[in-house]
């Protein structure tokens, strides 16, 4: 099988070359390396048989006229994300993400199965304003809380791209499916997001050691996980025209907890400071994964004091401080 990985060059993206190239399939990656990285993790990926890594801007038709066609999966993976980007240039946000969705659907043919990357913010508005439980289904409504909120064009843009997607598929006979990653964390994701960023401050040896939103929490899935999920959606045609979690519902924990487990991994013994949350930041979040688990059987398999080792690790031996 032949797989195209649009952003393949981030964080999800690579992990998911990685599994894709062990199970013998081909894999192209394209990227503009805006956000994905050059570095000794993908120069080991390209020296593997059968991987092709193209620079290329996915907002560019050029980019997609000298693509060519045949691929077995097509993942779009690429976006602009992280709180800091989001609040730094929101229409970036929505001009990147949207831009690269709809060029993608222009350019696909009916033959070549679409992945397509979403996230759990675009029920996050639902979750403040308490109209949607908690684990949450994906089922229920979707909600922009406050539209004027810098941070909130992510989960707006994503939302575009989900209807794009599933509509364009129903209406051309594409096979798709969205697939809603819950707080994926793991080794080379940078250093904007929580387990990173506390496990980096841990490593500098701050103290007091601050930590922000103790009281939030969340349910995070190791990405080793994640792509287990999107490998065997790929592989289930029932999964097709529809939106599915992926995530990890066993272990649910609050930010405080998280701190300390890092802290443990890493040890440190600072004094901790609280600090409230970011604005904007849903004060919990879990997926409901029945429709995964009734299309697929999946289940994580990675803790999260395995899968904190194994970050903490990675980012100790191989990122700057």
């Amino acid at each position: 099988m032949r797989a195209l990985l649009l952003g393949g060059a981030g964080f999800i993206g690579l992990h998911l070359a990685r599994r894709l190239t062990r199970d013998g399939h081909a894999v192209t990656i394209v990227d503009n390396f805006s956000r994905g990285r050059d570095d000794a993790d993908l120069a080991a990926l390209r020296d593997t048989p059968g991987v092709e890594i193209r620079n290329g801007d996915l907002t560019d038709p050029a980019t997609w006229a000298a693509l060519p066609h045949g691929w077995g999966q097509v993942h779009l993976l690429a976006a602009v994300v992280g709180v800091r980007n989001v609040e730094s240039d929101p229409a970036r946000v929505v001009r990147v993400n949207t831009l690269a969705a709809l060029h993608l659907l222009d350019w696909i043919r009916p033959d070549e199965k679409l992945f397509f990357a979403s996230t759990s913010e675009v029920y996050a508005g639902g979750v403040d304003l308490g109209l949607v439980p908690v684990p949450t289904a994906e089922d229920v409504p979707v909600v922009v809380a406050d539209p004027t909120a810098p941070r909130f064009s992510y989960a707006i843009s994503k939302l575009l791209g989900e209807a794009a997607v599933l509509h364009t598929a129903r209406a051309r006979g594409l096979t798709a499916v969205v697939g809603r990653f819950h707080n994926v964390y793991g080794p080379r994701m940078g250093a904007d997001h929580v387990i990173p960023e506390l496990s980096l401050r841990a490593l500098r040896g701050e103290d007091p050691y601050r930590v922000y939103g103790m009281d939030q929490t969340r349910a995070f899935c190791h990405v080793d996980d994640a792509v287990e999920a999107v490998v065997r959606l790929m592989d289930t045609p029932a999964a097709a025209g529809g939106v599915v979690h992926i995530g990890n519902d066993a272990e649910e924990t609050n930010i405080g907890d998280l701190a300390k487990l890092v802290l443990r991994v890493a040890e440190f013994d600072p004094r901790l400071d609280p600090v409230p949350a970011p604005p904007g930041a849903v004060a919990r979040r879990c997926p409901d994964l029945s429709r995964l688990r009734a299309l697929t059987g999946y289940e994580p398999v990675v803790s999260l004091e395995e899968g904190v080792r194994r970050t903490f690790a990675w980012y100790r031996d191989r990122w700057p401080r």
